[in-house]
């Protein structure tokens, strides 16, 4: 009998700022990774970045590539897949549930003029296909 693949591990606010790096350089040295969070956060010792990933790694956020002098990291899971699986917890611990519950109260205090225009846009194009009612 297959196995289904097992959920993403849920990262720490720490460890989800450095999969965001990660997403957006591809896969990294520890020394680019800390370069480029250093840009954001100064006091970020690189020590710190290295323990960071090395944990990611054996929590199985990360993989790692050990051909190479400076062992290169990359994410283990898609952004949107762990942000899809965040969003579900989030949804089901904070609203019950409720995707409408969760959308409301984004829109009602954290999305901008112009997010709110881009949204419409995008609810404004879906087919009735594609579940906008």
């Amino acid at each position: 009998m297959p196995r289904k693949p097992a959920r993403p591990p849920k990262p720490t606010a720490a460890e989800l700022d450095l999969l965001r790096v990660i997403w957006r350089l591809g896969p990294s040295t520890v020394r680019e990774v800390h370069e480029a969070r250093r840009k954001e956060r100064r006091d970020l010792a690189y020590a710190t970045v290295l323990r960071l990933m090395q944990v990611m790694h054996g929590k199985g956020l990360l993989v790692r590539d050990e051909s190479q002098r400076s062992h290169v990291y990359a994410a283990a899971h898609a952004q949107d897949a762990l942000q899809t699986n965040l969003l579900g917890e989030l949804i089901h611990k904070a609203f019950a549930g409720s995707g409408k519950a969760l959308v409301l109260a984004a829109l009602n205090e954290h999305v901008t003029e112009d997010e709110r225009e881009e949204i419409a846009r995008f609810l404004s194009e879906q087919s009735p296909e594609q579940g906008h009612d």
